[in-house]
């Protein structure tokens, strides 16, 4: 049900995020119900597909570091974004997502946003597996 990659959600943006060697990659194409001001997407809607490719990067690196066939389940513990231009909403914004330092049970990601094969924004945070009995637990 996630707002950001859930499948099952009917109103959320259903981004989804590929793996590959150097971590994880998505493209998604938004929307004028998407946009902050006439052509131009939303910073909180840029904020939570960061968050979200990141947390499938996290994942993603926890999982091949554990050597386990499914990715843990994970939660956001903190992140941040740095704005560098607008992001227009008149062509696929492209997501890479990679794993910068990964322990037992978390993983630091840092994230880059391209839109016209330009950065327009960047990303760092913090995710967190989580146990069985957490709200999160098997989720998303």
């Amino acid at each position: 049900m996630c707002f950001g990659c859930g499948p099952a959600n009917p109103q959320g943006l259903h981004l989804r995020s590929h793996p590959r060697d150097d971590g994880v990659f998505a493209t998604f194409r938004a929307g004028p119900h998407h946009e902050a001001i006439p052509g131009m997407l939303n910073g909180g809607i840029a904020g939570t597909i960061l968050d979200c490719h990141m947390l499938w990067g996290a994942a993603w690196a926890l999982m091949r570091a554990r050597g386990a066939d499914a990715p843990p389940p994970m939660v956001t513990a903190e992140y941040t974004v740095r704005f560098r231009r607008p992001i227009p909403t008149s062509v696929a914004i492209e997501l890479a997502a990679r794993a910068v330092a990964v322990e037992a049970d978390r993983a630091t990601v840092e994230a880059t946003l391209v839109a016209d094969g330009v950065e327009r924004a960047t990303g760092r945070g913090l995710f967190v597996a989580v146990k069985e009995g957490h709200p999160a637990f098997h989720r998303w």
